[in-house]
């Protein structure tokens, strides 16, 4: 990332000023190694969080050497030495950045025992996390090791963190945020234990992990483990060069090596004693080198930086000294109905530190205060308040950031400041996309999109226009909206009506819109429109989950959670048949197949064909399954048949694509032995009849369904949920699920189309039993052994391609 700011400066500057060659070991240009977190949890993909694409490169006339290392590097002779020959060069730059540090546990080098640090790591980690039944254990309580344990809990991996100190991130936090960001991450159901020192990694055996064993005598069962306690910087190169490297490669104020043509920057660099993990003074070394370069007199200054960081959904500001001391006192502030905590550290009249969680508004504002050495003794009875209560001035949202100096750190992730962007307003950019594409404010993880409008607001005034909801994609200037809208209003009944009607700027969409699009048509015109397998991901289009050896998991529909003898000898015959290396119960009532080679998915879903059984469309944006209790026909405390409504609604909804995967349940009693009050839609069973709750979550995030009715008969929750369903698919946008989308439209506009109005309610059934008659189809029922060519070794599908 520092030597990607660095070519940016540079090229800037003067784009004539060096032909450029670029070594990588990894075989890829510049990405956003920040955004690997969200890559992880599926909120985004790896093309999204490239920095520099080949058209970049290409464009900047960038030799690119991808993929290969470099072996040496010859100073008197000035050659780098890669793999596949040697570059002569008049200036050499290093930004060989940071290994991650491995402890020497017995067992650290066992299959399975992985590292978290570049997009290698990240993929083996979705790939275990795709699996059913994945057990993790991650070292480290850290940044770094929470956003790990967070990608992979809500890739549904049951998830220990291993913590050796007594709170999280005791580098950042004081005990009590530690604290609340502890029981934050308990909630979404990642297990946190601290004060815990790991002594052995345990084998299975075949040289895979099998589980963690700590110091007193506790077994953590993963077949996947994750160390995450630190990083080194990577030296040896320069080391094997001759240069002076102390802890890493020594650099001067101009971020030159002891060689006065070799020059570095990042994390593998030492300057003046300190070593750097953070981006801020990355990028500040980046603008410094280049500068350089150019044979321009700029020296780097290490300053202190604050931290702001995003765990989880959880907010987390620190910047200076907050440990406890002499001559120090406290201002504390606690909202626990909130989960806000504030802690002000002041020796004398000097703020010294801050610590904030769940509410980091005013953290730059605090840390001018801390930088500056401001005199707070005029404000220290309102300072916890922040900038916009000093001087007895009202609540001003936007009085904090007019108050902040030009340097104040924005932008973490790019490390962009305030006069940045004021800068660039006045040079034209006048809105966040505009911003955004100048100085990269707001463009990696987005949470300080607020504080950068809020800068556009106060720079621009009168003149400032509120933001707009963002386009589809790249390809056009449309919202999601916009396109559901133009789809139904024009009768756009193609993707290529759609890219021509509505202007797009590609020919035929881009892996971003070509998902989305597809689902609209399909939905919004079911007779007219036929479904394009290959605008769908992977696992769709393969109608199995791929797995991380290029296998695929067969998951056989259980109607309701029920099964028959002959049901399980089929699938017990199918096991054995096709050597089914692994058979598991799926929290969904169903079992999964593990590990089915791509050549035989056609011919045992002939044989599980054979006997009744269908796809239970584990990998489908739509309904996943539909989990019941065993109700009033075994159960003492059951109050109506919640399996037979289970199956009832499972074979109505089944087969139906929707903008995002829906899971059901039905309990048979307020006991909930089927979580149904998390699901996406579930009932509960009640003496009177039937508690209908929509828009739950169980993931990462943690929601109670919101209640749309309560019914008398079994036929009125089969019509809402159906209807419910229908409404969703028509008007959700791709890839929300119905909690999010229930936030933005609001329960009373559910209710008053569901629930209310009578006549809506059945044409919503109609279109969806309309749209069942064309898709309500098993994709493996007819002629499977045609598709056998398809599913030849796929030798050239990687798993980045997987959703």
């Amino acid at each position: 990332m520092a030597s990607g700011r660095m070519l940016e400066h540079l090229l800037n500057a003067d784009p004539e000023a060096y032909e450029i060659t670029l070594f990588n070991a990894e075989p890829r240009g510049n990405y956003n190694r920040l955004m690997l977190s969200p890559v992880l949890s599926g909120e985004k993909t790896y093309a999204e969080i490239v920095t520099h694409d080949e058209d970049w490169y290409a464009e900047h006339g960038i030799t690119c050497r991808f993929g290969e290392k470099v072996l040496a590097i010859d100073p008197a002779q000035k050659v780098v030495r890669g793999e596949k020959g040697d570059v002569a060069y008049d200036k050499l730059v290093i930004a060989t950045g940071s290994n991650p540090f491995m402890i020497p546990l017995p067992g650290h080098d066992l299959a399975g025992v992985i590292p978290y640090r570049d997009l290698e790591d990240t993929e083996a980690m979705m790939a275990l996390g795709d699996t059913p039944g994945t057990k993790a254990v991650v070292i480290g309580g850290g940044l770094l090791g929470l956003e790990a344990a967070a990608g992979m809990a809500a890739r549904g991996v049951d998830v220990t963190v291993v913590h050796i100190m007594g709170h999280l991130m005791e580098r950042q936090l004081d005990e009590a945020a530690g604290y609340l960001l502890r029981k934050s991450l308990v909630e979404k159901g990642i297990k946190v234990l601290c004060q815990a020192n790991s002594k052995e990694i345990l084998d299975d055996g075949t040289g895979h992990v099998k589980a963690l064993r700590l110091e007193d005598g506790t077994e953590l069962p993963c077949n996947l483990l994750v160390m995450a306690v630190g990083i080194r910087p990577s030296m040896a190169l320069a080391e094997a060069t001759g240069l002076s490297c102390n802890r890493g490669v020594v650099v001067d104020d101009h971020m030159v090596t002891s060689d006065s043509d070799i020059l570095a920057l990042g994390e593998c660099v030492e300057h003046d004693g300190a070593l750097f993990g953070l981006v801020a003074p990355l990028y500040d070394q980046a603008k410094v080198l280049a500068q350089t370069l150019l044979g321009q007199d700029a020296r780097f200054v290490n300053k202190e930086v604050s931290t702001k960081l995003k765990v989880t959904g959880c907010d987390l500001f620190s910047a200076g000294d907050f440990a406890e001391g002499e001559g120090r006192e406290d201002i504390v502030f606690r909202d626990p109905a909130r989960g806000v905590y504030k802690r002000l550290v002041l020796e004398g009249d000097r703020l010294i530190g801050a610590v904030m969680y769940g509410d980091t508004a005013d953290g730059a504002w605090f840390y001018s205060q801390i930088k500056d050495g401001s005199d707070i003794a005029e404000m220290r009875d309102t300072l916890i308040f922040g900038p916009a209560y000093q001087g007895g001035a009202s609540a001003d949202p936007l009085s904090a950031v007019a108050a902040l100096p030009d340097d104040a750190e924005i932008c973490g992730c790019n490390g962009v400041c305030k006069g940045d962007i004021v800068s660039a307003i006045h040079d034209g950019a006048t809105d966040l996309g505009a911003l955004r594409a100048c100085t990269k404010a707001s463009a990696s993880c987005g949470t300080c999109t607020g504080l950068v409008e809020q800068v556009l607001a106060v720079t621009l005034g009168d003149d400032y226009a509120a933001p707009t909801a963002q386009p589809i994609c790249g390809c056009c200037d449309l919202t999601h909206e916009d396109v559901r809208r133009l789809i139904k209003s024009q009768e756009l009944k193609s993707q290529a009506a759609v890219w021509q009607e509505l202007g797009w700027k590609t020919p035929n969409g881009c892996h971003v819109c070509r998902p989305a699009v597809n689902f609209y048509l399909l939905a919004d015109w079911p007779v007219e429109y036929q479904d394009d397998p290959q605008s769908r991901f992977v696992n769709e289009r393969k109608h199995a989950n791929i797995q991380k050896d290029g296998t695929f998991s067969v998951v056989p529909r259980m109607w309701g959670g029920m099964t028959t003898p002959d049901e399980l000898r089929a699938i017990a015959d199918a096991a054995e048949k096709y050597n089914v290396p692994t058979v598991h119960v799926t929290g969904g009532q169903r079992i999964d197949l593990l590990g089915v080679k791509g050549e035989d998915l056609p011919h045992i879903w002939a044989d599980l064909n054979k006997a009744g059984m269908v796809s239970g469309h584990a990998y489908a944006k739509g309904l996943r399954t539909v989990k019941t209790c065993v109700g009033k026909d075994h159960c003492r405390f059951g109050t109506q048949d919640s399996t037979g409504l289970g199956i009832k609604l499972e074979k109505r909804l089944w087969g139906s694509w929707s903008p995002h995967k829906v899971k059901l349940a039905v309990s048979g009693c307020p006991r909930n032995c089927a979580e149904a009050t998390c699901k996406d839609m579930g009932v509960v069973c009640v003496d009177s009849g039937y508690q209908i709750g929509v828009a739950g979550a169980a993931g990462m995030d943690v929601k109670e369904t919101e209640r749309l009715a309560d019914v008398a008969t079994e036929e009125e929750a089969l019509d809402l949920a159906t209807a419910f369903m229908q409404l969703y698919r028509e008007n959700a946008k791709y890839l929300d699920r119905p909690y999010k989308w229930v936030a933005k439209v609001g329960l009373d506009w559910v209710k008053a189309r569901v629930v209310d109005d009578l006549e809506e309610r059945q044409r919503l059934i109609d279109a969806f039993e309309l749209s069942q008659t064309i898709y309500r189809k098993d994709p493996w029922a007819k002629e499977v052994e045609e598709k056998s060519a398809a599913y030849a070794p796929l030798a050239d599908l990687t798993l980045e391609a997987a959703e």
